[in-house]
Order: structure tokens, then sequence, then C-alpha cells
């Protein structure tokens, strides 16, 4: 078993490499981070000394002064050098360096010198280093203003707020699951190699990613249809534009009720995509779920019967509690690294309409068990 260590755990890409090392427990063992290491060389070197693989993320993407974006990314690189030095370490260290090494600015070339600082270090010792040049990430929970502009975009739209394109480039992009798989990939092969270059798996205009955004915000928002999506791109694009929405506040969502003499008429989902829908009965006092997907889109529909429904987002503490009436049908859809269930509170059978968006796969079912 391979004992991994992030730096920057608490990050963008570093929570979902964290949690992502957590479904495999046979294979990774995980050796918590803190950012407070970098400033106390007793409690870096204790880190170090414990892990087979470090995953260096941590970095400075922004500030008002570039100089000190500069300083401070070649400064954690020279930091845990010095930790794997005193530590005679032989771990194998992956550096995450951007596509924007050879561009005109500080930040490019504070990654560019960080990953040689790493390099030069594995020469040396003889050490095991990756340096991994990624193009632009995106994917839920990146900090708006920060991570990237599909985080801002999302976050403003999210809540009725106008972005605005002050250069319509062409953006070269990752998901962050596809680049977790990348780093996954190269830890597996255990090989040095100072320089690889991420491929891209999407690439679109600003402006073209501002539509998508704005479409997702008219159609799924306001209206509750899940809308067309052609790519994978577009699925992974959806997923991030849902968890900047308000979830709390948003679900649960209630249906319009048609009734007349013979009884009651609601439309559960309008799809533009495909999918499957199944129901269950649930008895008094039975819980379903306790899991989460990472690239599902599913929808929760209580049409008879009282439920409660939870929410927590994987590695936090917080849920989400919502309660449904069938008096009252309404509806709860689960976003991506969200585990969630669904339990019986009422006296009488549950009845529940589940859609997900794509058919059950026995050899891929993208379902991982956790507790809310």
């Amino acid at each position: 078993m391979l004992k991994i260590g992030i730096t920057g755990q608490a990050g963008f890409v570093g929570k979902h490499l964290y949690n992502t090392l957590a479904l495999f427990p046979e294979e990774f063992e995980r050796v918590d981070f803190q950012k407070e290491y970098f400033e106390d060389a007793a409690k870096l070197n204790d880190f170090v000394s414990q892990c087979d693989v470090i995953v260096h993320l941590a970095a400075m993407n922004r500030h008002n002064d570039p100089q000190v974006i500069y300083d401070t990314n070649v400064g954690l690189a020279t930091k845990l050098v010095n930790a794997l030095e005193a530590t005679d370490s032989k771990a194998h260290v992956l550096f995450s360096s951007s596509t924007q090494e050879e561009r005109d600015n500080l930040y490019g070339k504070s990654k560019k010198e960080a990953r040689l600082v790493l390099a030069n270090w594995s020469n040396k010792s003889q050490g095991n280093f990756t340096g991994l040049i990624i193009p632009n990430v995106f994917g839920p929970f990146g900090h708006p203003n920060y991570n990237s502009v599909i985080a801002t975009f999302s976050h403003k739209i999210a809540r009725n707020e106008k972005p605005t394109i002050d250069v319509d480039g062409d953006l070269k992009l990752i998901y962050v699951g596809e680049l977790v798989n990348e780093i996954l990939k190269e830890i597996r092969s255990g090989k040095s190699k100072d320089e690889v270059v991420v491929p891209h798996t999407s690439e679109a205009k600003v402006s073209q990613i501002l539509a998508f955004l704005e479409k997702y915000k008219i159609e799924y928002q306001d209206s509750g249809i899940i809308p067309t999506l052609n790519s994978k791109f577009e699925v992974n694009l959806f997923n991030t534009f849902r968890c900047y929405m308000d979830i709390a506040n948003h679900f649960p969502v209630k249906f319009t009720q048609h009734t007349d003499p013979r009884g009651a008429f609601v439309e559960v989902i309008r799809l533009n995509v495909g999918g499957q829908v199944s129901f269950s009965t649930t008895v008094t006092g039975i819980t379903r779920g306790n899991h989460f997907h990472t690239r599902k889109v599913e929808r929760f529909a209580v049409i008879k019967g009282k439920a409660l429904i939870q929410l927590r987002q994987i590695g936090t503490q917080d849920t989400h509690d919502f309660y449904l009436n069938g008096d009252e049908p309404a509806y709860v859809d689960m976003p991506v690294w969200y585990t969630h269930n669904i339990k019986n509170v009422g006296e009488e059978e549950l009845y529940t309409i589940f859609w997900i968006n794509e058919f059950y796969d026995a050899n891929d079912p993208d379902t991982y068990f956790e507790n809310v």
C-alpha cells in the first residue's frame, strides 16, 4: 500500500485528489497535510518522512503583486526539497506545473522554477520526480475569482449576476476528475519523468462556455429541465455549474399538480437528455442510499408518503436535510460528490421516482458508499 501525502490538500485539485484516493482503500493510504507545516520545519519533515508519494499542489495562483506569487511558489518548492533532504526521503514526488510556464509572467516563471528546483533534487539525490505540465483545470468546488473563469462564471450566474468577458480567448481545458486520473496513472507507474505534458480534453472559447452556463441557469436552475448534454465536456460543465447553486435553499422543488375529479397528474421531469427512470417503495423507518456519485446526474421525486432526503458534501460535516411530502410532490437533485440518502419518516409506504442520466452499468456503477 502506498502512503500518499498532498501539499495543498485543502485546495481545489487537492480536495478532489484526496477524496478520490479514499475510493481505493486497499491501494492507497492518505497522509494528512496541513498548510501550516510549511511554516514548521519539524512538522514538514515528519510529514515527508511518512510518505511514499508526495503530490506537491500547494501554490499561490493570484495576488496583487506578481513578485509575491513568484517568491511564494519557489519558496514552497525549496522548503519541500529541504525536508526531502533532511529526511533522506525516497518518496516519488509529483509536481503540478502549468502550461503557463513559457508565458512572460511571474506565475508561469514561478511554476517552471519550482519544477526545476524539484527536478534538481531528484537528479542530485537519485530521487523519483514527475513534473506535470497541466492545462486549465475546471470542476466542482473551485474558488470563484481564483481557480478558473468557469468557477467565476458559474458562481455569478447561479446568483443572478451577469459575468463579463474581458478577452474571448480559446481555452484548452481538463476536468478536475480527468486530471486526478492522470495523477493516479503517474503514481501507479512510479517512473521519473521531469516533464509530462498532460493533454487537454476539451477546448472552447470563453463566450461558448458562458453560453452553456447561461443555458443551464435558464433551463435547469429556473425551470428544472435537464439540458441537452452532447459530450462528456458538457456533462462535466453541467455538473460543475450545479455545485455553485444555493443547494440548501433551492431544494426541494415542488411540482405543479393538475387535479380533477379523477385524481392528480404531476409532470416529474423534462429531459433534453436521455437516461433511466425507476421507482421504489420504502416501508416506514427504512433508509435507502448512503452513497455518492462522481459524474452522474440524479433526481429523487417523492410522490407518496413522507421522506427525509439528506445530502452531505464529501470531506465536510454540514448536512442538508430536506423533508418531502407526497401531498405536495417535490424533488431533490443530487450534486456530484455529495453522499445522499432517503428515509421513510412517515407512517405509510413511501413512493419515490428516480431518474439518472445514464444506464446502470455493473462494471462501472460510479456509486461509492458513505453514510451521510
